[in-house]
């Protein structure tokens, strides 16, 4: 009789290639599977036998196109946290950490996921910072031989999203160009993911033409419909699931053009939704086929990233697989990674990280002395009132506007208290050069209080904002003293606050306790008055200088479609 490792008895077995559930008992040999057998007569010595009674089984999940630092935990208790939901498969791009460390922080973030449960690769950083030294101060800078470098590091399997892509279509000395010029010569072929919003036309077919075929951003149907018609492959995350879009793949079977992915998901949200799970399950509530759903879940998005050895359960492939009660419900009963349990819904356990990273990541908050003074803003005009450029906030997208506020001058200093904004720093805290950008913010953001916050994109500087300087002055020496996080503060008193020590972006807590404090801050930004509907990510990109259309950074007030850093004071 011959000896497996695991014998899967009495399972309904996703068929990658008809597309299907058949009844068939499921060997694993050495993590891979053995043999489907689909007459359930043959006989094996198996070290285990799990008897699934029904259930059906599906390959393990597998997400091409997201970022491990939005969920604000290290490597290893993400991974923890996403097996219980059936991914088994990740694509993270560490540019997050890569504009706090550099290089080494891609690195650490690769050892860090060593232990973790799933197999974590990484894309390379192409946009790091997101713009240039001019318009921003980064603790790291990716450049075309740091690229290179990356190459060799045997988790890396993609140059991550392009984001800067409407210079890179036009004459420019850009390090990722030159990075693309060096693939195209010596690695043709490779995977290079894309970020082009709203694209079209010829300027879609010249992102194209450098060899940038993916795109995970939000489009509308035409855009959507271009980018398939062209070859690019479509990655599907959670605002993509409109009506027209699912219909007009479902309508034309354009499945093998596209899959599932989340790019971002914070704490909270991961806590009490799921990740990938998550996406898959709302885009069959939806309408998606279910069988075709799990095809885009698995199949496609590993033959994306030229992961041949998963995505479908067949002889030797990898053994990753995910038992459910209904494929209609993406809710795991078991979870396997190359042939061993790694989740059982009987013994749910939340694990903290385990790796230590280098001390410094620890200490990344290096701000000079912050005094009261420094909440004073200078206007150098012999004006007694002034026309100031102030950052308006939207409730419904993280894209903010222009707006020109009247503030009288005194003694050479704005008097900007009850003008109806807010008072926006950005305090440089990566130890280069100790800049303090200026700004003023209004429209769906708070009412009173202020909030601090390292977890600011990309850059990952220090903001804070407040109504009351000795509020603002309190929250930013309670994030030095954190170093790093999020909270929120009135009238002399902490009101949330979530601790973020590993370089200011990750907390090395389990899922729960960073989706607890998190959620605490989310509800204590409503309270002070954000309308927005997710504070946290519009916050979080107030700071984001590739997103229009006025952004607040270190280096001051800029104006994004122009990309040029513009004074406080309009004329």
């Amino acid at each position: 009789m011959e000896a497996v490792s695991l014998l899967i008895k009495n399972a309904k077995v996703f068929n990658t290639y008809l597309k299907k559930f058949i009844p068939a008992d499921v060997s694993v040999k050495d993590g891979k599977f053995y043999y489907i057998d689909r007459e359930q007569d043959t006989a094996f010595h198996a070290d285990t036998v799990l008897d699934a009674g029904g259930k059906y089984m599906i390959p393990g999940l597998v997400d091409i196109h997201m970022h491990i630092e939005s969920s604000m935990l290290t490597p290893e208790p993400f991974g923890n946290c996403v097996a219980a939901y059936g991914v088994t498969t990740v694509v993270s791009e560490p540019h997050e950490m890569a504009n706090v460390k550099g290089t080494r922080g891609i690195l650490e973030m690769i050892s860090a996921a060593k232990n973790a449960p799933i197999d974590i690769f990484y894309g390379i950083p192409s946009s790091v910072p997101s713009t240039d030294e001019r318009l921003e101060t980064t603790g790291g800078i990716i450049d075309c031989n740091a690229m290179k470098h990356l190459l060799d590091e045997k988790d890396v399997v993609c140059v991550g999203e392009i984001m800067n892509y409407r210079q890179i279509i036009r004459e420019n000395n850009l390090e990722i160009t030159k990075f693309l010029d060096y693939l195209r010569e010596e690695y043709p072929g490779y995977v290079i993911e894309g970020h082009c919003p709203s694209l079209l036309g010829l300027d879609l077919a010249k992102f194209l033409y450098l060899g940038i075929d993916g795109d995970h951003t939000e489009h509308t149907l035409e855009e959507v419909k271009q980018r398939i018609e062209n070859g690019m492959f479509f990655e599907i995350q959670d605002k993509m699931l409109k009506p027209e879009v699912l219909e007009y793949i479902c309508e034309n079977q354009l499945y093998e053009y596209c899959g599932f992915v989340t790019d971002d998901t914070m704490a909270d949200v991961l806590y009490e939704k799921g990740q990938l799970n998550y996406v898959v399950q709302k885009a069959v509530e939806a309408g998606f086929p279910v069988e075709m759903a799990i095809y885009c879940a698995t199949y496609t998005p590993s033959r994306r990233m030229h992961l041949y050895d998963r995505g479908v359960i067949a002889p030797g492939k990898l053994a990753d697989f995910v038992l459910l009660e209904s494929p209609e419900v993406i809710k795991p009963s078991y979870v396997y990674k190359n042939g061993v349990q790694i989740f059982s819904r009987k013994n749910r356990n939340e694990l903290a990280a385990s790796y230590q990273f280098p001390a410094d990541f620890y200490q990344s908050v290096c701000l000079p002395p912050v005094t009261l003074k420094d909440f004073q803003v200078k206007a150098d005009t012999d004006k007694e009132e002034v026309a100031v450029r102030v950052i308006e906030v939207h409730p419904d997208r993280t894209q903010t506007t222009e707006k020109l506020v009247s503030m009288p001058v005194r003694n050479h200093m704005l008097d900007w208290e009850n003008r109806g904004c807010l008072l926006a720093m950005v305090l440089e805290r990566h130890g280069k050069n100790g800049n303090i950008g200026y700004g003023f913010i209004t429209g769906a953001c708070l009412n009173s209080g202020a909030v601090a916050t390292t977890y600011f994109h990309d850059h990952h500087n220090l903001f804070v904002a407040g109504d009351c300087p000795a509020d603002m002055l309190l929250a930013v020496r309670r994030i030095q003293e954190l170093q790093g996080g999020f909270l929120t503060v009135k009238d002399g008193r902490i009101l949330a606050e979530l601790g973020l020590p590993v370089c200011g972006i990750l907390s090395e807590k389990g899922v729960k306790d960073t989706a607890l404090g998190l959620k605490k801050v989310r509800e204590s930004l409503r309270a002070l008055g954000y309308r927005h509907s997710n504070p946290i990510m519009s916050l979080g990109t107030l700071g984001l200088p590739v997103s229009p259309a006025l952004k607040l950074t270190d280096m001051g007030l800029v104006d994004v479609r122009q990309s040029v850093v513009v004074p406080l004071i309009a004329e």
